[in-house]
């Protein structure tokens, strides 16, 4: 991938940010493509298409006001990979700090030759991924005590409102993480790969696992251990059956996605994304 493409990816990643903090509904929306689909937090329902994530929008992002504050942005093919921190303002008096890693899969728009021309390589969003705890989001929120009533009166009414009964029950799926259980044997295998003991790694890791070099490019444990070398990880967050783990190594900072079985077991998939 070329420099121009990777500044386009990221050009276009940081228009959901800007859009989201001027509240502007239609130019956040239209960032998607037709089939686009936003997953936040992973674990809870989809919402699938210019329809669903405009409601997705009037629930959770128009009421709010939302600062990004990044660390990390990595481009690997047509995903880029973002690991901040979210403020979300959900209140007057009630202001939250959400450890959260979004992953942006792009794809790039059919245009005719004069919207070439005129506009050059457009790029939207195909899917948004975002990781992060909605159990311990919603124990520091309710840990605000009475100042907090206000705010969760209206993202009650919002839900039901926007979502109806059934996203609700979508949303609150959020809750059930395989990953919380999961996240001990991803502390294991990182333990282990990154001092070199990989003898001791097969305990956290399904026989079939699968490693891959973001989502593409397969690598066998042995050349993952030369990335992870040192690794210590700087955050890690269970959503759905994956856990997100943010990591500072010898050789380079990354992003792994470690997927986990039903039971939160063992490691079933991992994709590994780093800095060039």
């Amino acid at each position: 991938m070329t420099d121009s493409i990777a500044q386009d990816l990221l050009a276009t990643v940081e228009q959901s940010p800007v859009a989201a903090a001027a509240h502007d509904r239609t130019g956040w929306v239209g960032l998607f493509s037709a089939d686009g689909q936003v997953e936040d937090p992973v674990g809870s329902r989809p919402h699938v298409g210019a329809e669903q994530i405009g409601r997705f929008y009037d629930t959770f992002i128009g009421p709010r006001g939302i600062t990004f504050h990044r660390d990390l942005d990595i481009v690997r093919g047509t995903t880029v990979v973002r690991d901040l921190e979210l403020e979300v303002a959900m209140g007057p008096s009630v202001i939250m700090h959400i450890p959260a890693i979004l992953r942006y899969d792009l794809t790039e728009d059919d245009l005719t030759a004069n919207d070439l021309t005129e506009a050059g390589r457009r790029w939207r969003l195909r899917r948004l991924r975002a990781y992060w705890e909605l159990p311990a989001m919603m124990r520091r929120f309710l840990g605000n005590g009475v100042a907090a009533t206000p705010a969760a009166v209206q993202l009650s009414r919002s839900l039901l409102r926007n979502q109806r009964l059934a996203g609700t029950a979508g949303f609150t799926a959020g809750f059930r993480r395989p990953a919380g259980r999961g996240k001990r044997p991803v502390r294991a295998f990182l333990a282990a790969v990154s001092s070199g003991e990989l003898s001791t790694v097969t305990a956290a890791l399904s026989p079939a696992v699968t490693m891959t070099y973001g989502d593409d490019t397969a690598i066998d444990l042995a050349e993952l251990a030369t990335r992870l070398v040192g690794a210590r990880p700087t955050k890690l967050l269970a959503a759905g059956r994956t856990v997100a783990v943010s990591l500072t190594a010898a050789q380079q900072r990354g992003v792994l996605f470690a997927d986990v079985d039903r039971g939160g077991r063992a490691i079933t998939t991992i994709r590994y994304f780093a800095e060039d």
